[in-house]
């Protein structure tokens, strides 16, 4: 799989958010527009617009928080096993007690 330089990510991350603030101000002009003409495609394609945005919001924090991207910067760590262990998260899940594994008989 293609990594990200980890220099480039700020410059991408910034990038990707004002094609997102672009793409929003488009989809409110449009919603405007449609408003002072009366047109309902208008509107629809304001509202297309805006879930775009919405779209490549979503895609670009789930790029930048995905399981690669947490282990090379040392938050994860890969087992011998090809399972991820969360490493600097603060919490363990081997101190949640949960009512049915209090008592056993």
């Amino acid at each position: 799989m293609l990594a990200l330089d980890q220099s480039h990510s700020p410059v991408l991350a910034g990038a990707i958010v004002l094609v997102v603030i672009v793409m929003v101000a488009w989809a409110l002009q449009l919603m405007q527009a449609a408003s002072d003409r009366k047109e309902f495609s208008l509107m629809l394609a304001g509202c297309m617009v805006c879930s775009a945005a919405i779209g490549l919001a979503t895609v670009m924090v789930m790029t930048f928080t995905s399981a690669e991207r947490l282990e090379a910067q040392g938050y994860l760590s890969a087992l011998a096993t090809n399972q991820s262990e969360l490493m600097a998260a603060g919490v363990s899940l081997d101190s949640i007690s949960l009512p049915w594994d209090a008592a056993e008989p």
